[in-house]
């Protein structure tokens, strides 16, 4: 983003970043609920097609539609897309099996894993500080899903593969951040953003013949047409959050989306989490604490490649 389009206004840049984590649990939510009828690859494509139309208003807004349309490297945004859509998916269908507060507390290990690949493909150096936190946060993943996998209370079956479907898009997730940082080296923020929604898209609709789809509801296409305007929304102010605030500032936020979660889980699903996931969620957390202490201590610079990260299921 050019210097003329940023700013030193804190507040509002957590402002943005809070309003974009609502955005994207209600997203959520409007996902899990219509995923009780409509198939995965449908709900991908709903949720990336129509956001579409949004990033193309905030580019032409912007000035920045042509520079958004130039890929430099199109290989690079193919992979992006196949990774993110895999983790949007998987997402999803955890989202179909799992009370909304456990995905979302799964989700926050995705800094740990980020850290993990950032060491075995871009040669980073982890020492002590953060391998500690590497496990303590898998530690915390563990609890999470130690009853979901038959450790405590013997569930089995669609709870052990929401649980491991999210696991797994978590980590997907942190594979892509790390595809990202190598992309945001030649390609535009804008570019990055436009060819996933339309890489989705295209998958999404792929799964037609493949999986089959289904004429939704009513209720059910406000639902996935909602879903992806609100995403849509979603991206663009927490993409603009950076323009106002550092990275660093923000990062502590994303938790705030546990709180959303719990919320909006018991108003809509009459959902409440249970104590061995709020206490796993409270080790990842601490371990994503460290994490950016450390990153701060260090001096890294994370602001550059953030704002296009943080899209929920992608």
């Amino acid at each position: 983003m050019s210097s003329s389009l940023t700013s030193h206004r804190p507040a509002l840049g957590i402002a943005l970043k809070v309003i974009a984590i609502a955005c994207f649990t209600i997203m959520s939510a409007m996902i899990k609920e219509a995923t009780e009828s409509v198939p995965i690859g449908e709900a991908v494509f709903f949720r990336s097609f129509c956001a579409i139309p949004v990033i193309v208003l905030w580019l032409s807004i912007r000035g920045e539609l042509r520079k958004g349309l130039v890929a430099k490297r199109p290989l690079g945004h193919v992979w992006r897309g196949l990774f993110g859509t895999a983790s949007m998916a998987l997402t999803f269908l955890g989202l179909s099996l799992l009370p909304l507060p456990e995905v979302t507390a799964i989700g926050f290990a995705t800094p740990i894993f980020t850290l993990i690949f950032a060491a075995m493909f871009l040669g980073e150096t982890i020492r002590f500080i953060r391998i500690s936190a590497v496990a303590i946060g898998l530690l915390g993943v563990t609890i999470m899903l130690w009853p979901r996998l038959g450790g405590v209370d013997g569930l089995t079956g669609a709870a052990a593969l929401g649980a491991m479907s999210v696991l797994m898009a978590t980590m997907l997730r942190g594979l892509v951040q790390i595809h990202i940082r190598k992309l945001v080296q030649t390609e535009h923020t804008a570019a990055i953003v436009f060819y996933f929604s339309i890489t989705a898209s295209v998958l999404g609709l792929m799964t037609w013949p493949l999986f089959g789809w289904v004429i939704p509801s009513t209720q059910d296409l406000l639902l996935l047409v909602g879903a992806g305007l609100i995403g849509g929304v979603a991206q663009i102010f927490i993409t603009s959050s950076y323009r106002f605030a550092p990275a660093s500032l923000l990062a502590p936020y994303d938790y705030v989306s546990m709180l959303f979660s719990i919320v909006l889980g018991y108003v809509w699903f009459h959902e409440l989490p249970t104590a061995v996931m709020l206490i796993g969620a409270a080790i990842v957390i601490a371990s994503n604490g460290l994490v950016l202490w450390r990153e701060h201590k260090l001096g890294l610079k994370r602001g550059k490649s953030r704002p296009m990260i943080d899209m929920k299921g992608g």
